[in-house]
């Protein structure tokens, strides 16, 4: 007699036996039939029904191993039949009909790529089992895949044979014929009086028409877009007052591949804010939620306003009555706006609130920091237990902890616990997911003359206190939040040193930020008649610095108040070819620099989304002018600078001037972020630069110049130079080549959206317009005297080799002031840097 599958019935097998309903039996002996890749053991295993069990029969036993048996999804049909009793004793029989297996199957109507990415997203395997359901899905979902790119003829066969080389499997053939994309021929509105057909046409952001021309945005139709353009429209209207305005009726007629698509509306009245009154609340005055709420009588009604200033959904930092609440303890508040009356075209509202009592926060955790110390994270953290709920302070910690760079930005989650509105407390938890902080650069290439290598290291979480701790290597010990970084480069001319480190808590307990570094650069001549480094002409460089940069408090603390202290010295040895005034000598480079800087970008730092940042520099040395009698003004007349014929010694003279550089070096940066839709984003930047002198008789030094245009890498910077980029036109080239600028200024907007902003690669996309112009003096310069470009390019970040990228930028202008022809195009490859 046969078990149902998931229900059981008193029948009568083919012998006759009878059997009490739901009586226990000792299990005798246990069968399985109608196996052809499974063996009987293995079926039988898995049950977990053995010889001498105790069963009710029918029972939840056999009804749990029917269930069991069915979530393989290895078979057809299960059955369960009593084939002999003998006193207590039962007998039974699994008949199993086994799905068939896949042995191979094959695509077509797509190309290669299509291809792959449906095997891949339907899971199209050897050895899958070919259940009705996997069928009818993998169907489904090539069918409506297509439907989303505007395909909505699309069809999908799948013909399945035996495949007779093997026992039980089958062969799949899937044709796909997508047909020809349908597009839309037409939008007509009918009704709309107050409101153009053009304005209503351009809330259709996914719906477009078609013409000849279109290329930024295929027109194509997607059902759950097209109802979400008929929503926008709705908001449109309630924008401009019209809360009655609906959608009687919208008809789409599809012929021929073309789409006619008529939407009938009804405007109805615009409407105004009458009396707007506040009830519930105890914290804040009537008139403290009147200015946030920032509407009043009489003004137009629009309800997409009133909820974002209830509640604005699209800034979690937005300056809304929730956000107040929330920023000021009281997670569990409530605000709802409730129309109370409508008099005419004047609507009255009550916007009723519950305070509820304020909350603190626990509980504060961190998951996913697998290199990252906790304390490195926990120093970040603004939201601490026992203080009073922030939202704010939530928002905050989420971007610092982005800002760290050692956690995927996109991915820092504050997962809210135990939220208890009785003990008013809150518990957080902060999802990281880690990312690689650490930067390798191994290059080798022939350039001037001979072989070039490079290796540079940067480590940006690195751990110098476990430098001793052999356990620490993983492969090198990480997770203290400090930097490292390492560069030699070296070819037969040419070789540069240089090593770096940075704490950004100094003592840690203060964001007191330390850092130093050290370098050492030497460069040799050519010697022509022999083609190698002549060594006994050479300049060299060496340098130290030394910094600490404070995080202030006030006005905010975005804030930071950076103090740093160079000493270059340069050594020259017949070292005469035209870079500097003198070839045998020295300088000497000892400077203050303190700089005042804000920043306050989103949490991204390769890809902010808002926020902005600025910095005010001044670099200065001592006034040695001002207490030296020389006479700068006339060295030309003083013997001991002048040649045996009573002739000024330029190179004497110079190198008196520049024994102990003096001079003074103001810039200034800022950029805006500002999000436009979606993640397409506006950046704005301007620069300033200046270097003056305290002497005009010493005049301005040699080193440290501006050198303006093209990709801004620093080629060639043994003078102390300041490469700044301006794409669309060679390096360098907006600056006189020899002497550099002693002032310049830089304009640019970009526009930027993501391709892709996952851990492993930040890909995004850019256009920008460029404007900017070095000059030799200040008399000369005129801010309105600018070199105009534009351009296309494209950044890649990936946390092993740092930022790279291209840009085709096109020069609107001459470098030359004198010249009328535009430059033309310029390609531009970026390395480590970020504009």
């Amino acid at each position: 007699m046969l078990i149902g599958a998931m229900f059981f019935t008193s029948l009568i097998n083919a012998q006759n036996l009878s059997f009490d309903k739901g009586k226990e039996y000792v299990l005798d002996e246990i069968k399985v039939s109608g196996l052809k890749s499974f063996s009987e053991q293995t079926v039988v295993a898995y049950t977990g029904l053995r010889k001498g069990q105790k069963v009710q029969i029918p029972g939840e036993e056999i009804s749990a191993v029917i269930k069991k048996l069915w979530g393989l999804e290895l078979f057809s049909d299960i059955n369960v039949y009593l084939i002999d009793v003998k006193d207590n004793n039962a007998s039974i029989e699994l008949v199993i009909k086994e799905l068939p297996t896949l042995s191979e199957f094959t695509v077509t109507g797509l190309k290669k790529g299509k291809i792959e990415t449906i095997v891949k997203d339907t899971e199209l395997k050897k050895g899958k089992k070919l259940s009705e359901s996997f069928l009818t899905n993998t169907k489904n979902y090539i069918v409506n895949k297509y439907k989303k790119l505007g395909y909505l003829n699309t069809k999908v066969t799948i013909d399945i044979k035996p495949d007779t080389t093997g026992a039980n499997t089958k062969k799949m053939l899937i044709h796909v014929d997508r047909g020809r994309r349908v597009k839309v021929k037409s939008i007509e509105f009918i009704g709309n009086e107050v409101v153009k057909t053009s304005k209503l046409k351009r809330k259709f952001k996914n719906t477009k028409t078609q013409f000849f021309g279109r290329f930024w945005k295929r027109s194509k139709f997607i059902e759950a877009d097209y109802k979400e353009d008929l929503a926008a429209v709705m908001e449109y209207y309630k924008e401009k007052g019209y809360r009655d305005a609906r959608i009687t009726k919208d008809t789409v007629t599809v012929a021929n591949n073309l789409i006619d698509i008529k939407i009938e509306l009804e405007e109805g009245n615009k409407y105004y804010f009458g009396d707007i009154t506040f009830l519930g609340n105890t914290i804040y005055t009537d008139q403290q939620l009147a200015r946030v709420l920032g509407l009043k009588k009489g003004d137009t009604y629009n309800g997409v306003l009133l909820k974002k200033r209830i509640a604005d959904q699209t800034k979690p930092d937005g300056e809304d009555l929730t956000n107040l609440y929330q920023n000021n303890g009281y997670l569990f508040s409530s605000i709802n706006p409730v129309e109370i009356s409508a008099q005419n075209d004047t609507i009255n509202f009550e916007v009723r609130i519950t305070e509820g009592k304020p909350a603190y926060f626990n509980k504060i955790s961190v998951v996913g920091n697998d290199r990252t110390n906790d304390h490195v994270i926990y120093r970040e953290l603004r939201t601490k237990p026992g203080e009073l709920y922030s939202k704010d302070l939530v928002v905050r910690t989420v971007r610092e902890l982005g800002q760290l760079g050692f956690f995927d930005a996109e991915q820092i989650s504050p997962d809210f616990k135990n939220v208890d509105p009785n003990a008013g407390t809150v518990d957080i938890e902060y999802g990281l997911v880690e990312k690689g902080a650490s930067q390798i650069e191994l290059q080798g290439g022939y350039g001037g003359g001979g072989f070039i290598g490079t290796l540079g290291l940067s480590f940006n979480n690195f751990s110098i206190r476990n430098i001793r701790n052999k356990d620490a290597y993983k492969p090198l010990p990480m997770g203290d939040g400090q930097s490292l970084s390492l560069r030699l480069q070296a070819s037969r001319f040419y070789e540069t040193y240089s090593f770096s480190f940075t704490e950004p808590w100094l003592g840690g307990k203060q964001p007191v930020q330390f850092s130093t570094s050290l370098s050492s650069t030497i460069q040799y001549r050519y010697n022509y008649t022999t083609g190698k480094a002549d060594k006994s002409q050479y300049f060299r460089i060496s340098g130290i610095n030394l910094g600490l940069a404070k995080r202030l408090q006030v006005p905010d603390d975005y804030f930071t108040l950076s103090q740093s202290i160079g000493f270059q010295y340069y050594d020259l040895k017949n070292y005469f070819t035209g870079l500097f005034t003198f070839g045998n000598g020295s300088s000497n480079n000892l400077s203050y620099t303190v700089a005042l800087s804000r920043n306050n970008t989103f949490t991204n730092p390769i890809f902010p989304l808002g926020g902005s940042k600025f910095s005010l520099s001044a670099k200065l040395t001592f006034p040695y002018s001002l207490f030296s009698s020389t006479d700068f003004g006339d060295l030309e007349n003083q013997a001991a600078y002048q040649d045996e014929n009573g002739n000024p010694n330029r190179a004497k003279i110079d190198q008196e001037k520049n024994r102990w550089l003096e001079y003074y070096k103001l810039k200034f940066s800022s950029e805006w972020y500002t999000r436009l839709f979606d993640k397409l984003v506006l950046k704005t930047q301007a620069e300033f630069g200046f270097l003056g002198a305290y002497n005009n008789d010493r005049g301005i030094i040699p080193f440290e110049r501006f050198y303006l245009g093209g990709d801004g890498l620093a080629n060639y910077s043994m003078d102390g130079r300041e490469t700044i980029a301006l794409r669309g036109y060679e390096n360098q080239s907006l600056s006189d080549r020899n002497n550099g600028s002693t002032i310049y200024n830089k304009f640019s907007l970009e526009l930027r959206y993501p391709i892709s902003l996952k851990p492993a690669a930040s890909i995004y996309a850019l256009s920008f317009l460029e404007a900017g112009n070095g000059f030799d003096n200040f008399s000369e310069y005129n801010p309105f005297n600018m070199k105009r470009s534009a351009g296309l390019g494209i950044r890649i970040f990936m946390p092993a080799f740092g930022l790279l990228g291209i840009d085709f930028g096109y020069g609107f202008d001459s470098p030359l002031d004198n010249d009328l022809i535009s430059h033309g195009w310029e390609t531009h490859f970026i390395i480590g840097q970020q504009f």
